[in-house]
């Protein structure tokens, strides 16, 4: 009877402890677990941390442009805030002028090419913004953002005009991985959008599928994908092939890690040399055949039905999809003078601190030509000359008139007015100075005496430009 009765209760607790240990648990909230973000490509949750889709492959950081909001109109009322610096990371050539600028120390760095600003030092002062030469610099208040200025696509780097992509450097990202990636994911959606079923093309019009204008690393990378899905194609190069890489002013580049390029496999250079890339290009070209037609401009662009028109000065092509892979700097103006096509003549700037120590001629007496001058100047040992074949600046703005007025007088730069080149050779230069030939010795030469924009030719095509706001690093310093 004794053990009866025990059993009773010691059963009796365990049914009551059981009870109250699953109304205990019950009346909490069940534990969430946070959704990772979406790919923009394939939509598959990316868990934090990871660079690659676990869905599709993709390397996240070529969305990073794609995923970032449109910037919007300030809300009326004053914003609230400290006054901060923001570097315009599409502008900024690296040429350090703006840390000589700023009263405080350490409120604005150089991190590699880019100028760094940490807004825990940065006052608002300004003085980096009047010493800017490329104007990259502005002081705002509020939340500051790195703010830049791209055409508008999706995820499949897809305009507002169905149909037409841009990838590589005009989209806003000028890695040579992410100009690889965004070539190839453009021409696989356009291979997986014509397999859908889209409508027959009229045979007469002889349209290909897919136009590619560029043969840089986007453009190539595009073409090689176009040939290994068996699609028709055209590869359409305003200069020589891969005249993008082969102008990079660098001297060494470098892939910190592979990336897969079509029919070829992984490409992986470390601290290599523009030379080692452009012989990898070349040697990928003639194995798989891969057909560019250089020298040919593309003048024009026209939707014609459901095909586009693609106007060169030497040929005219259809195609039902067109990739622009072609760089943020436009098609400059040449001097047309012997030597202009050597390696050491470049029509922009895109790192500065790659000049240290040489012997610089700039051409050209507008801003453009003067900002360069300016931020070359700025470069540890650099000697700088300004050709320009007018009496005076009468084209310049009054603040950059200013700024080299005074590097001519502090002897940091030498100018020759009415002076015009004749001809580059590797280690000189000949100019024809009032009047007389003068040979200059000189390691680089930089023609900015203008061109037609990008972003003007793809707004007469009807493509959106927009300024994005990109998320400032989690630190406390805001990379430009």
């Amino acid at each position: 009877m004794l053990y009866t009765t025990l059993g009773f209760f010691a059963l009796t607790g365990l049914v009551m402890w059981l009870h109250l240990r699953d109304h205990a648990q019950g009346s909490r909230a069940p534990a969430v677990r946070p959704v990772d973000p979406p790919c923009p490509r394939c939509g598959a949750g990316v868990p934090p941390g990871s660079t690659f889709c676990p869905g599709c492959g993709v390397p996240q950081q070529i969305f990073e442009i794609v995923s970032a909001p449109v910037s919007v109109a300030a809300a009326d009322g004053p914003a609230v805030g400290n006054p901060r610096a923001l570097v315009r990371a599409d502008m900024c050539v690296g040429c350090g002028v703006c840390v000589a600028s700023c009263p405080v120390p350490g409120a604005i760095t150089m991190q590699g090419k880019l100028a760094q600003v940490d807004d825990t030092l940065c006052q608002g002062h300004g003085e980096c913004v009047r010493g800017c030469p490329v104007g990259a610099i502005s002081v705002t208040v509020g939340t500051a953002v790195n703010r830049v200025s791209v055409p508008l696509i999706d995820a499949n780097f897809e305009t507002n005009i169905p149909g037409l992509y841009i990838v590589g450097e005009l989209g806003g990202r000028g890695l040579i991985k992410n100009a690889i990636n965004e070539g190839k994911l453009a021409v696989d959606h356009i291979a997986r959008v014509l397999e859908s079923g889209v409508p027959n093309i009229d045979s007469a019009t002889h349209a290909v599928d897919v136009a590619i204008v560029g043969s840089g690393p986007a453009g190539l990378s595009a073409g090689l994908e176009a040939l290994r899905r068996g699609l028709s194609y055209v590869v359409i190069e305003q200069g020589s092939l891969a005249d993008t890489v082969r102008k990079y002013p660098r001297q060494k580049l470098l892939l910190a890690e592979p990336v897969a390029i079509p029919l070829y496999g992984d490409l992986w250079i470390a601290d290599s040399s523009k030379e080692s890339l452009l012989q990898v290009w070349e040697t990928i070209v003639a194995n798989t055949g891969l057909i560019v037609h250089t020298g040919a401009r593309v003048e024009n662009i026209h939707r014609e039905g459901a095909t586009f028109r693609i106007e060169t000065p030497v040929a005219t092509y259809h195609a039902r999809r067109v990739v622009l892979a072609i760089g943020r700097r436009g098609t400059p103006r040449h001097l047309g003078v012997q030597g202009e096509e050597r390696d050491n003549v470049f029509y922009d700037i895109v790192e500065m601190e790659a000049f240290v120590g040489k012997r610089m001629l700039v051409v050209g007496g507008g801003d453009s030509a003067v900002e360069s001058v300016m931020g070359l100047a700025n470069q540890k040992g650099t000697e700088v000359v300004l050709s320009y074949r007018g009496e005076s600046f009468s084209r310049v703005k009054e603040r950059n008139r200013e700024k080299i007025e005074k590097a001519i007088a502090a002897g940091r730069v030498k100018i020759l007015f009415r002076s015009e080149i004749r001809e580059i050779r590797s280690d000189v230069v000949v100019l024809e100075h009032e009047g007389n030939a003068t040979i200059l010795p000189n390691d680089y030469t930089i023609i900015r005496i203008g061109g037609d924009a990008p972003y003007a030719f793809l707004e007469r095509l009807g493509v959106r430009i927009v300024q994005k706001d990109l998320p400032s690093p989690t630190s406390h310093a805001r990379t430009g």
